[in-house]
């Protein structure tokens, strides 16, 4: 699956006429990438952020067991490291790789800048976007963390299905993920993952075959923690 830049939120409201001469202004760079490839890597110094046109990506941090914890799933649309480019120069909390072949936009951030004071066309426009996903990419590092934080498997697991079928506005969803990646999403250990998706099967609060689940009921449920 492939993305154009016009149906993506970073370009949303830029006119396509402005489309070539825009990215010239800004010195945006698309590349590709293969699977297993990283487009960041942990603790490399950051000035430009992506955007994933198509394939997939995965936000990984290691942990002290030398574990990797998936902290964000990308899918083609998706902006990469836009939180980061504000702050030239500073290292990269997590590394971010391809899970299926790639191909991403890379845009300077100083490049946008100076698209701006120069009057490119649309840089306005992508400035304007620019900041609003990056204050939702804050809000969906306060989801992450509502997950991590719970204190059971089943705690997870449910808060991660809560918020799937409540994006989807429906109570059956396809995740993205595999047994062992969702293993790895929630931070939890797989046979214990497993263990606790029978358990709960059983106990009549969801239904699920391969990837494919339904929340059935939702157990004591509390809503997100606050963290503002």
């Amino acid at each position: 699956m492939e993305v154009a830049l016009a149906e993506t939120e970073l370009f949303a409201g830029v006119d396509e006429g402005e489309l070539a001469a825009l990215l010239q202004g800004v010195g945006a760079i698309p590349r590709s990438y293969p699977a297993g490839a990283q487009i960041l890597g942990e603790g490399e110094a950051v000035s430009s952020f992506g955007l994933l046109l198509s394939g997939r990506a995965q936000a990984v941090k290691g942990d002290a067991q030398g574990r990797s914890v998936i902290l964000a799933l990308l899918k083609p649309g998706d902006a990469i490291g836009i939180l980061l480019a504000a702050r030239p120069g500073r290292p990269s909390p997590v590394t971010v790789r391809v899970t299926e072949g790639a191909g991403v936009l890379h845009l300077p951030f100083e490049g946008l800048i100076a698209g701006c004071q120069r009057g490119c066309p649309g840089a306005d426009r992508l400035l304007r976007n620019y900041v609003g996903i990056a204050a939702e990419k804050g809000l969906l590092l306060h989801e992450r963390i509502d997950c991590l934080l719970r204190p059971t498997v089943r705690e997870k697991v449910l808060a991660y299905l809560r918020r799937e079928t409540a994006r989807a506005g429906r109570s059956a969803v396809a995740l993205p993920l595999d047994r062992a990646a969702m293993a790895d999403y929630l931070h939890v250990e797989r046979s214990a993952l497993s263990r606790e998706l029978s358990r709960m099967r059983r106990d009549g609060l969801i239904d699920f075959c391969k990837n494919r689940f339904q929340l059935l009921e939702a157990e004591g449920e509390d809503g997100p923690l606050s963290y503002i």
